[in-house]
């Protein structure tokens, strides 16, 4: 893994921790993590290979990713404060943000380092994966459905919260 690729992942996986604390819901909450997986994307997703079985791996890898996008959002407490939404990220919802980010980074270093790439060449071959491109897309896409899940979730709850203000009452006199 190249320094980058550290610094990436353990950034995604840190980004949790910034939740465990009660903040208020801003435009800052969705831009970071949007625009750090916006980068790896933009870095790692050159193509989405469609050789062999390459969809099926990346659909799988997407469909845990949008699984745990999801379960994380709704496992994220919101409430008010009279004036503002806060957010903070429960137990469930960072175990479920570390489990995801993290999968990809152990992933890649069982690969490199432990071992892992001639399982993975196996698997591979047995299961019709064309290249290591599909793994790389199907982590990505992972990540990135994660992301944008869980922001969209975490949206979605957000409007149903909306502090309710009151709406001035012009009388009309006759």
């Amino acid at each position: 893994m190249t320094t980058t690729e550290w610094i990436t992942d353990i950034v995604l996986i840190l980004i949790v921790f910034r939740q465990l604390r009660e903040g208020r819901l801003d435009l800052k909450s969705f831009l970071i993590p949007l625009g750090i997986v916006a980068f790896v994307a933009y870095s790692y997703l050159d193509t989405i290979p469609a050789d062999g079985n390459d969809l099926v791996l990346i659909g799988i890898l997407t469909s845990v990713g949008a699984a745990l996008g999801i379960a994380g959002g709704a496992c994220t407490r919101l409430r008010t404060d009279g004036e503002h939404i806060l957010i903070k990220a429960g137990a469930v919802s960072a175990i479920l943000w570390i489990l995801g980010m993290g999968a990809r980074m152990v992933f890649q270093m069982w690969v490199e380092h432990g071992g892992g790439a001639d399982d993975v060449t196996r698997f591979s071959i047995t299961h019709h994966i064309t290249s290591d491109q599909a793994w790389v897309a199907a982590f990505v896409l992972m990540a990135l459905t994660e992301v944008v899940l869980r922001l969209a979730t975490i949206f979605i709850r957000s409007r149903a919260r909306t502090v309710a203000r009151p709406v001035p009452v012009v009388e009309r006199t006759a």
